[in-house]
């Protein structure tokens, strides 16, 4: 960075602090609001949900073949194989926006193509099947299933069109990849690396990503509930697992390259989630609790009706907003209560889980600004465009 760009952020810096209200009570509630916010994350999504995404970042980045990436999900596979697996995995990781985003770098990190990639960044949070049927109880089958098909459809197309629109930076970045050397341990040969072992030892991880966090049901019957009050012996099963397999396959060496990878992903994707956090804290407050900057009076007066600026404000509102997993199913009960239409009550399902400010922070960390700007303005768009059919059909 060049000292003329220091020194206005310096200025800029200086301007703000100096004409801040802090007198203000608004401000000062939109300022405990991101705090809270922050608290609320570190509690609900450090431990639980980032850490043990991070373990299998570090992993796949460690253990998991560059050529096995590349087979299955790079530019030259075949798309209805990449797809298809990155478009459905939302029904397996019931995570939310930040949480995927380990996963989704270190996928694109080792060789993944740009368009599954995204695809299953964009799948992970917003097809989480928990949330689908709950959508569909709370606020109706038709939104329900609505939100269902656009998640499914969306990440395809979304990744489709980013393959597209990159195609020519993408392909050169996959060669790149295929002629670096690719690290310690990849480009072993099978036989000295049982592809099962690292099967067992990765999936053990996701499942102790889910059950760790498998949310209780509204029943005290059936499958759901089982696994709920069996999620902690399931857990340490397969934790288990993990640490018999780090005892027994890997050695010194491996492991401590894993655990190295594994620290590389926090170190830069937990700082922008953090501030991602509390400047989305800041700006909408806490959901359910303090105002922030923004307040919900406004959005609800905005989104009211079936037009194209109520979808379109609803699907700008929705990315930029954090919703934790299943959080964005209540605060759309509130706001279909205070007049909110269909159609964008829909954009905002399609936008809100699968994009955050954090997540964009983030995801330009891995991907470039101009990628970054580019996803998010085809969820925006594409959010926009199913809420005003959405809400049309339903009238």
């Amino acid at each position: 960075m060049s000292d003329k760009k220091k020194f206005g952020i310096i200025v800029v810096v200086f301007l703000l602090v100096y004409f801040m209200p802090i007198e203000s009570p608004e401000l000062q509630g939109a300022i405990m609001a991101s705090f809270a916010m922050l608290k609320d994350y570190a509690r609900k999504h450090v431990l639980l949900c980032l850490i043990p995404a991070f373990f299998i970042a570090g992993a796949i980045g460690v253990f998991v073949s560059q050529n096995s990436v590349i087979k299955y999900f790079g530019a030259k596979a075949k798309k209805w194989v990449s797809y298809t697996v990155a478009s459905v995995s939302g029904f397996i990781l019931a995570v939310c926006s930040c949480t995927v985003l380990p996963l989704f770098a270190g996928i694109y990190k080792k060789g993944a193509g740009l368009g599954p990639a995204i695809a299953f960044a964009y799948s992970g949070p917003a097809i989480n099947i928990t949330a689908v049927a709950i959508t569909a109880r709370v606020l109706g089958w038709k939104l329900g299933l609505a939100r269902g098909i656009g998640a499914i459809s969306f990440s395809i197309i979304i990744g489709l069109a980013m393959e597209w629109i990159f195609r020519k930076e993408e392909t050169e970045r996959i060669s790149k990849l295929e002629e670096k050397d690719a690290g310690l341990f990849i480009g072993e040969d099978e036989e000295s690396r049982p592809l099962w072992q690292t099967v067992v030892f990765v999936a053990s991880m996701i499942a102790i990503l889910i059950f760790a966090n498998w949310a209780e049901p509204n029943t005290e019957f059936g499958l759901g509930a089982i696994i709920y009050n069996s999620k902690w012996i399931l857990t340490l099963g397969f934790l288990l697992v993990v640490i018999y397999a780090l005892v027994k396959w890997k050695n010194k060496d491996e492991r401590k390259t894993w655990y190295g990878e594994t620290l590389g992903f926090a170190l830069q994707i937990m700082p922008l989630l953090f501030v991602g956090v509390m400047i989305s804290g800041l700006l909408f407050g806490l959901p359910g609790g303090q105002e922030g900057i923004i307040p919900s009076v406004w959005i609800s007066g905005l989104v009211g009706g079936n037009s194209l600026s109520s979808n379109l404000i609803a699907s700008i509102l929705g990315a930029f907003m954090y919703f934790a997993t299943l959080t964005e199913v209540p605060i759309l009960q509130g706001l279909i209560g205070a007049g909110m239409g269909q159609g964008p009550a829909l954009a905002l399902l399609l936008a809100g889980p699968a994009l955050s400010l954090p997540s964009m922070l983030t995801i330009r960390s891995v991907i470039g600004t101009k990628k970054t700007v580019v996803y998010v303005s085809l969820v925006v768009v594409l959010s926009t465009i199913a809420g005003m059919i959405f809400g049309n059909l339903v009238v």
